[in-house]
């Protein structure tokens, strides 16, 4: 008959290998869900940063828009319309106005008002206004387009360390996952191995007790009957 301890023994060791199989793969959950969560963070992380830059690489793309329309790479009419947006604008008409009744104050104090400095000098103001205004247009556009420049740089390397932490994450939880598969498969196998040689070790003993028979007695030997009159 088996070994009562054994076959005890032969229980627990299953349950606790399903016990130790079942924190194995809740082990591996966890971490798995711990990675998840450093990817949402990562990932909510980027996009606050990417509207936090927002403003400043649409302002930039914008300005840099406008430098290429002012100095005609964007074509000519383009070109046209940015110079003609200068010198409609409100910071010619003040500059102009103020620097001609300036030219015409001087003039009309040394007596020379209708002389032809006095012209030649309002034909020439306008012109150098409207030059000096597109330059400082240019760099002060070039100020945003810099700006705009190094904000979309910052979105993108902050797109690149996201997606550098990210992979690591998933690949912690790809880990994880099959750490915790592996190591309850591997469990499961040393218990069923186990078992497998303790029925093993008591083989005959199960057999009996399941109908096999017992093992034969040993023959009894058989002595022939004595025959009238004989010595034996």
């Amino acid at each position: 008959m088996p070994n009562p301890v054994t076959a005890i023994t032969g229980g627990l060791s299953l349950l606790s290998s399903s016990k130790q199989a079942s924190a194995q793969k809740s082990a591996s959950a966890q971490q798995a869900a711990s990675a998840q969560a450093g990817i949402d963070e990562q990932r909510r992380q980027f996009d606050t940063v990417r509207q936090l830059l927002q403003p400043f690489v649409e302002g930039g793309t914008g300005a840099f828009r406008q430098q290429l329309d002012l100095t005609g790479v964007s074509g000519p009419e383009a070109q046209s319309a940015a110079l003609a947006a200068i010198q409609g604008g409100p910071e010619f008409a003040a500059l102009t106005q103020q620097g001609e009744n300036a030219i015409l104050q001087n003039a009309s104090a040394t007596g020379g008002l209708r002389g032809g400095n006095t012209q030649a000098a309002l034909a020439q103001f306008r012109p150098q206004v409207l030059s000096s205004l597109i330059e400082q247009q240019y760099n002060r556009l070039g100020g945003l387009s810099t700006a705009g420049q190094n904000a979309a740089a910052g979105v993108g390397n902050a797109g690149i360390s996201t997606g550098a932490n990210v992979s690591n994450l998933l690949q912690q939880q790809g880990a994880a996952q099959a750490g915790g598969t592996l190591a309850a498969a591997q469990t499961w196998g040393n218990a069923l191995g186990g078992f497998g040689t303790m029925l093993g070790q008591n083989a005959g003993a199960i057999n009996n007790m399941f109908g096999g028979g017992s093992p034969l007695a040993p023959e009894t030997s058989i002595r022939p009957m004595a025959r009238p009159g004989s010595l034996y």
